[in-house]
């Protein structure tokens, strides 16, 4: 099996590769020059011609990227032109606020989509089944940034129970547990956005697996031998109907780390998603690569910790060198 893994994380390296040249590509070749803000307007042609000429503006494409894979490879991600600070600093200061959000988010629809999924498969055609699936199609139709703003006239606005921005309230200067539970007054509304439209899509996948395993012919033979509803549902149906669903789940991470861009940007939060927002919005092409190329080792991480939780789930499963 450590093979296996060690075969995996090699096979993802030319995928990085792969990843990083289409979109160096895709941003350098933008049209405009993202170094203009960095040069007083006022000053010469030949200052800014300077400056142009000392960042490599002027060199050909693979050349510049070359430069940029390798500070990249020893951990410098380049020189954010906006921020004008290293990337790899930037994305560190705001990283811990996407994790605890999208953890946050993750587990809100684990506890929610996985349960509803297991209920409604074993009641079918119920009134508890329609409800939730229309419920499901509802949270899958519905944008996140309306979802954003429903949530922030409702409670925001009108209750005023809950901060519609930020991550802390400015100027309050809470410290300990206090500042603990503004953090945590801040986060419910985002992590609610974030957590309940991923909720819909795993709800609806874990009903259809359960479905598909419970009209297996091992189960019925279970239910004839008189095991309990109960026992046939959590330890035959449910071990077996995960194994589907873990792909799901890991691949929920990197899309709720894409994904927090609209959540993030609603709420002011100060996360990787409101960051990339602000790079594109100035043009900011050594922290775009830096975000993207971030995503894309989450990505990859994310499907081998899936490889990983299918021997957990099932130890049957073999992997062949």
């Amino acid at each position: 099996m450590g093979k296996y893994y060690i075969r995996r994380i090699l096979q993802a390296i030319p995928v990085l590769i792969g990843i990083s040249i289409i979109v160096f590509i895709m941003v350098n070749l933008q049209p405009g020059d993202p170094y203009a803000a960095m040069v007083d307007p006022e000053a010469p042609p030949a200052v800014k011609e300077d400056l142009l000429r000392r960042v490599g503006y002027y060199d050909p494409l693979w050349l510049k990227y070359f430069k940029w894979a390798g500070q990249a490879f020893r951990g410098n991600l380049g020189y954010s032109i906006h921020y004008r600070a290293p990337v790899t600093g930037i994305i560190a200061s705001r990283i811990g606020n996407t994790v605890t959000l999208t953890l946050t988010a993750l587990v809100i629809s684990i506890l929610f989509g996985l349960p509803i999924g297991i209920m409604t498969a074993t009641r079918r055609y119920s009134v508890g089944d329609y409800l939730a699936t229309v419920a499901a199609f509802i949270g899958l139709s519905i944008p996140a940034f309306f979802f954003g703003m429903l949530l922030i006239k409702i409670f925001g606005l009108d209750l005023r129970w809950l901060p519609v921005a930020g991550k802390v309230t400015v100027g309050a200067g809470y410290t300990g547990f206090a500042h603990f539970l503004d953090v945590v007054r801040h986060l419910i509304m985002p992590a609610m956005v974030l957590g309940m439209m991923n909720t819909a899509s795993l709800m609806r996948y874990m009903r259809s697996s359960m479905v598909e395993i419970l009209s297996q012919d091992y189960i019925r033979t279970a239910r004839a031998k008189g095991v309990s509803r109960t026992a046939v549902t959590l330890k035959h149906a449910m071990k077996n109907a995960l194994k589907p669903v873990i792909t799901l789940l890991t691949m929920q991470i990197p899309a709720l780390l894409s994904g927090a861009l609209l959540t993030e940007t609603v709420f002011s939060w100060p996360g990787i998603g409101r960051l990339n927002y602000e790079a594109v919005q100035n043009r900011d092409y050594p922290l775009i690569m830096g975000v993207v190329m971030m995503v894309a080792v989450v990505t990859l991480l994310a499907n081998l910790l899936a490889d990983m939780l299918y021997v957990v789930v099932d130890p049957r499963i073999q992997y062949r060198s």
